[in-house]
């Protein structure tokens, strides 16, 4: 059960059989709880509706965090108890502790987490013809939504003219319609980089699922995209504050191809920070960011290559085989 803005998302994941809109049951949840057939409800995100309404259709298991709010100490009848802002541990295994009333005893590292993921996007023609003119294909997710510490744009304008000198490689400015305005006015130089193409409030996000998925490579703070891309597989890098609660031990990107920059120590007066930039993001350097886009682009030109062998090889052995015939 999820937002709406997130069901197209969710419905791709292979594990999930089912996804259920809040929007559409929460005029009479009660009533949906009831006809339902669930037996167990999991408040990962505490929602006092909800969970009143699992209460009065007497869902058998009912599961929330009694130390986030009180009414879940009333309304929820298995309860776990931990605090996100005092845990070392990362998001993703947080939230296993859910999991603690049918018997987990050990949350699994973030590895094996990363190998837990079941993404399988739809396939997209329209996405598919975009990212066929180019070899290689940078997603750059310049913005957060408020949600964290962002790297400068004039970096991010930094890192197109340094990978400029690689034709091969394309960079696609993605971000909401709104994200993609603000571009527009504080960093249109980077918009107007003949290597770069402005995509923001393009896709639905299914479209935008396909589109991380297809690419060759994903570079953001902490936002959502992030952890899709990370999810889905793709190469992906997070650009990370060392600060606590936004720094990489809570919040870095899991996935098999994930990896993230982070300084070694908070600057001044971080964590008071009510901006979007802070020292700890602009001190990442452009061509320390480059460097792994590079090795990202050999990393998929050599892969080019073996597929093409692999491919020839294939059609020799088949016209062989057809002479021998």
């Amino acid at each position: 059960m999820c937002r709406a803005y997130a069901a197209a998302a969710v419905g791709e994941c292979a594990t999930v059989d089912e996804v259920v809109e809040i929007e559409s049951v929460i005029q009479d949840p009660v009533t949906y709880f009831r006809k339902s057939g669930v037996d167990t409800v999991i408040f990962a995100q505490p929602d006092k509706r909800l969970a009143v309404a699992a209460f009065k259709a007497r869902v058998r298991n009912r599961i929330g965090n009694a130390r986030q709010k009180l009414y879940q100490m009333i309304f929820c009848n298995q309860r776990v108890r931990f605090s996100k802002r005092t845990s070392p541990l990362h998001e993703a295994q947080i939230n296993f502790e859910f999991l603690k009333p049918f018997g987990l005893t050990e949350i699994p590292d973030l590895e094996t987490i990363g190998g837990m993921y079941a993404f399988k996007p739809s396939a997209n023609p329209q996405v598919h013809a975009m990212l066929k003119r180019y070899r290689f294909n940078l997603v750059i997710h310049t913005k957060s939504n408020g949600h964290g510490r962002e790297w400068p744009p004039q970096h991010f304008l930094e890192l197109a003219r340094r990978l400029s000198r690689h034709p091969d490689i394309h960079l696609w400015a993605t971000g909401s319609a709104s994200e993609g305005r603000w571009l527009e006015q504080n960093a249109s130089e980077l918009l107007n980089m003949p290597n770069v193409s402005n995509v923001c409030g393009g896709f639905t996000l299914a479209q935008f699922s396909a589109f991380i998925r297809n690419a060759d490579g994903l570079i953001a703070s902490g936002t959502g995209p992030l952890h899709m891309s990370a999810a889905l597989g793709q190469r992906t890098l997070g650009l990370f504050p060392p600060t606590r609660p936004m720094h990489p031990g809570r919040w870095a990107p899991v996935g098999p191809r994930a990896r993230m920059i982070c300084m070694p120590t908070s600057c001044s007066g971080c964590a008071k920070r009510k901006t979007l930039s802070c020292e700890c993001m602009e001190n990442i350097p452009p061509e320390v960011v480059e460097s792994i886009v590079l090795e990202w682009f050999n990393e998929a030109c050599g892969n080019d290559a073996r597929a093409r062998i692999a491919e020839a090889g294939a059609t020799a052995a088949d016209a062989v085989s057809q002479r021998h015939a």
